[in-house]
């Protein structure tokens, strides 16, 4: 599996990552811890580091997966967590309502020093390797947060600097006041909104670009029941791009690359996957899985390589059938 740098961080992990979300439950229908903490082993196991986390994700229910799945092999890992949500306290702006609490987006020094210690005592580790600034806050300047997360490096307790969330301006506007080793924002065949100014603006300051919902909720992991019905507070269940009308798309789209994805030898979402860290688009693709048989699945990804010939055939492909679910 291709290894690749975080910036000039110096941490290195795969292509590949798992996205640990849909394991703390909020969203996603309900969760299965035994199932979760098995799929983050068999990440592990299958030669995936990069294993993604937040508070926010079931209000810390997430990184104590995390923390367990992990014990006795932490250095076996890549933790990516995050801070910007908060329930703690009403500062900021509030953003939404969670478990009965009121979540908000704040980004000052002090909720940062609160919430670097709660992240490292549920994941059960001294140190995380890239901590990431989950939503942005306009009400605190960037130059507090970077002294925060500047602040913190030096102490050791993070190894790497992360933002997420961001527009052009705003990143310029980090850049100034130090290193940013990472952006992790929303990509896949069908969300290409970072490739106008994001992406270029990385290279050009040796930014690595995590991407996350590389698979766009499930949704181009395969061909997928048109008549599926999602349950209880499942994000799906209401999202118009999960309209009947748009999976039968989707699964045209799949029959029409159904030959590529016989000579590759792979699975559809495998090559959904491989698509997004193809040669000039993203660092890392971060995948959720609830399953050990997931997480193999999407480890596997890794080993796939595309050039511009099966990359140009895709991109052909998704534009004569998911033009509609392109923002």
């Amino acid at each position: 599996m291709k290894t690749v740098n975080l910036g000039r961080s110096g941490v290195q992990c795969e292509a590949v990552g798992l996205g640990t979300w849909a394991m703390g439950g909020w969203m996603w229908g309900g969760n299965d811890d035994a199932a979760a903490i098995d799929a983050i082993r068999a990440s592990l196991d299958a030669g995936v580091r990069m294993i993604d986390s937040a508070p926010a994700y079931g209000l810390g229910h997430a990184e104590e997966l995390v923390g367990k799945a992990l014990a006795g092999r932490r250095h076996d890992a890549v933790i990516a967590t995050k801070c910007g949500l908060v329930w703690h306290v009403q500062k900021g702006t509030h953003f939404f309502d969670e478990q009965g609490k009121a979540v908000y987006r704040y980004l000052g020094r002090d909720a940062i020093a609160h919430e670097v210690e709660a992240s490292l005592r549920r994941l059960q580790t001294d140190y995380i390797d890239l901590y990431i600034t989950h939503w942005q806050d306009a009400t605190t300047p960037v130059a507090e947060t970077m002294e925060a997360l500047l602040a913190l490096k030096r102490e050791g307790k993070i190894r790497a600097i992360g933002v997420s969330n961001v527009d052009a301006p705003t990143l310029r506007e980090y850049l100034r006041h130090g290193q940013v080793d990472a952006i992790q924002e929303r990509y896949s065949l069908i969300d290409r909104e970072i490739e106008s100014e994001l992406l270029p603006l990385c290279r050009a300051h040796d930014v690595a670009v995590i991407g996350y919902s590389s698979l766009a909720l499930g949704l181009l992991s395969g061909p997928i029941d048109a008549d599926r019905e999602f349950q209880g507070d499942d994000q799906r269940k209401d999202n118009p791009r999960f309209s009947r009308e748009n999976r039968m798309s989707v699964n045209r789209f799949f029959a029409e690359i159904e030959p590529l994805r016989a000579r590759v030898g792979c699975t559809f979402a495998q090559l959904m996957i491989a698509w997004c860290t193809a040669p000039e688009r993203i660092t890392v693709a971060l995948c959720g899985a609830r399953t050990a048989a997931q997480a193999r699945e999407n480890a596997l990804a890794g080993e796939v390589r595309l050039g511009a010939p099966e990359s140009a055939l895709i991109d052909a492909a998704a534009a004569r059938h998911l033009a509609a679910l392109m923002p």
